[in-house]
């Protein structure tokens, strides 16, 4: 199949791509057998670090009021709610330490609690580095994803921890696909 870029465009843009060092995680369903080594040239910029803010902070589309279901009914039963879009309410326990591309949710921040990994579609929009330990409201649609060895490996390398990973290196994890995201810190 032929690209409908010139040659020196797609030689310019594996190039970009390749030197950016942008985390890459699989979204969705690729033709290739390692989704996770791709990532869009409109990649944005990790998001900075801010003062704190008087409200929450917003990334991506803006949320519905409507109340939020409980992390642990997810986790609980995460096919009942495989393809669904759902809103939660929990804290963020980790994030990517390079870039923001992705986020860990639980109900605190015990390690053995269970979590689910967000993603942001289509990378249109990560969050602050120093994300965790915040509390978050999030927006998104529900996954149950088999994550492969190598993915696993270079999440590992950028904070993420697998509790079910599996002696092949791949692990199965609860994940949503976030459109829409709001982080905010609890004051005591």
């Amino acid at each position: 199949m032929r690209s409908p870029l010139p040659p020196a465009t797609c030689i310019a843009l594996a190039a970009s791509l390749l030197l950016t060092g942008a985390c890459r995680s699989s979204d969705s369903a690729s033709a290739s057998s390692e989704p996770w080594v791709t990532q869009p040239a409109h990649a944005p910029e990790p998001a900075a670090a801010a003062p704190a803010p008087t409200g929450p902070r917003k990334f991506g589309a803006a949320l519905d009021p409507a109340p939020a279901i409980p992390l642990r009914s997810i986790l609980d039963k995460p096919e009942s709610f495989a393809s669904q879009t759902v809103t939660v309410e929990a804290e963020v326990r980790r994030n990517c330490t390079r870039r923001g591309c992705w986020m860990e949710l639980a109900e605190s921040s015990d390690p053995g609690l269970q979590g689910c990994r967000v993603t942001f579609k289509d990378y249109g929009f990560f969050v602050p580095l120093d994300s965790a330990g915040s509390k978050a409201r999030v927006a998104g649609t529900v996954e149950v994803h088999t994550v492969s060895a190598p993915e696993v490996s270079h999440m590992e390398g950028e904070g993420a921890h697998f509790a079910g990973k599996r002696p092949d290196g791949t692990a199965s994890e609860v994940r949503m696909v976030a459109t829409g995201v709001e982080l905010w810190r609890e004051r005591t």
